[in-house]
């Protein structure tokens, strides 16, 4: 594997790292405010993040790659309502998938097919990350800061589950 794609691969890896710490963050936040939906969301998605994070590792390992992690930056822990976090989250996930995009591009550049194919399911998975997000900022948007319409929410959101996928190891 190119250097270059090395290195920008193991930067992946860190922002993906870093997604989970945010989101974790961000359920410590809804905790905080007996949001505990809300808070569930957000673990889970952390749950997700991680597992990203993990086929990231996996992969620079199949690939016969040394992997040295680099520290990961501490999230925010403080936000003025459920919508900000929502607004922070889907800020965060376009940031996300520009820099899959950028991944995408520096492939086709190598012409890295194996990390091409590799990279296929993080640009899908990034539709979903965005599609799910906003949809929770457009009921939020809906209820605007009723505090009725985010016990609504919250009951909604508490339903959401996490599936590890299978033979995903480290």
């Amino acid at each position: 594997m190119d250097k270059k794609m090395e290195k920008a691969l193991g930067k992946q890896l860190n922002a993906e790292l870093y997604s989970s710490y945010l989101y974790l963050a961000m359920a410590g936040y809804f905790h905080s405010v007996n949001l505990n939906g809300f808070a569930s969301w957000m673990r889970v998605q952390a749950m997700e993040e991680l597992t990203h994070a993990r086929r990231f590792f996996a992969f620079l390992v199949d690939r016969q790659i040394r992997v040295v992690l680099s520290d990961i930056q501490a999230p925010p822990s403080d936000w003025k309502s459920p919508k900000a976090v929502f607004e922070e989250a889907y800020a965060h996930e376009k940031k996300v998938t520009a820099m899959i995009n950028e991944l995408v591009s520096l492939s086709w550049e190598l012409k890295d097919f194996a990390t091409q194919a590799f990279l296929q399911f993080f640009v899908n998975e990034q539709v979903e990350e965005e599609s799910s997000i906003d949809a929770v900022l457009q009921s939020l948007n809906l209820v605007e800061n009723q505090a009725s319409g985010w016990f609504l929410i919250d009951k909604d959101l508490a339903t959401r589950s996490f599936l590890a996928p299978v033979g995903l190891t480290i």
